[in-house]
């Protein structure tokens, strides 16, 4: 019987992501109330509030929900290119790209958190779980620059902070501009050549 609880709690938690998904798709973060994602999903506020505090915590657990693949396939390739960080961050960086341009969830994930959500005041709590992220990330490429100036792939003058901050820059303005109108233009392979023109760069400095 408990069994059947979690699993039915599991089950009505889903339902309220796929729901929250879809109305901040349609609506964006600031227009969208927690009753209206209840009703969106056919159940109660109080089901919402069972499962999340805010709507920060929602698009949290939906963030972790679409990190879940990505973070298996850094993990996968992270081994793959153990003696090759430039190569790691290049294809890392790439295949996570590549993820966003062909899965539908990731997508809308990607398309909330860059054009759907007002970091504003009321969103604060949401902006700084993100800006928490990507501090994380930040670090972590950043090591990974460092280390290929230890193996010889980059000049040992590369602002690695730097070199980072450029990578995310072309990482998130290319899916913007992807994400305001996909049809016009695929992510790929026009992102790709951004990501390797600007690791070529850096090797060339």
């Amino acid at each position: 019987m408990v069994r059947k609880t979690k699993e039915e709690a599991q089950a009505t938690r889903c339902q309220l992501l796929d729901a929250a998904q879809r109305v901040f798709c349609e609506r964006g973060v600031s227009h969208t109330s927690l009753h209206e994602i209840a009703t969106a999903a056919g159940l109660t506020r109080g089901a919402v509030y069972w499962h999340f505090e805010n709507k920060a915590a929602l698009l949290a657990a939906l963030w972790e929900r679409v990190s879940l693949p990505i973070d298996a396939l850094v993990e996968e390739l992270e081994q793959k290119y153990a003696d090759d960080p430039l190569g790691g961050i290049e294809n890392k960086m790439l295949a996570v790209l590549r993820l966003i341009s062909e899965n539908q969830q990731a997508q809308e994930i990607t398309s909330i958190v860059l054009t759907k959500c007002e970091y504003v005041e009321e969103n604060d709590a949401v902006r700084q779980h993100f800006v928490d992220m990507r501090e994380q990330c930040l670090d972590e490429v950043e090591a990974k620059f460092n280390a290929a100036i230890a193996k010889g792939q980059i000049p040992a003058t590369t602002p690695t902070r730097t070199a980072a901050l450029g990578l995310f820059s072309i990482f998130d303005g290319a899916c913007f501009h992807w994400l305001m109108d996909p049809a016009r233009y695929p992510l790929m392979p026009h992102a790709e050549l951004l990501v390797r023109a600007y690791l070529k760069g850096l090797r060339q400095a």
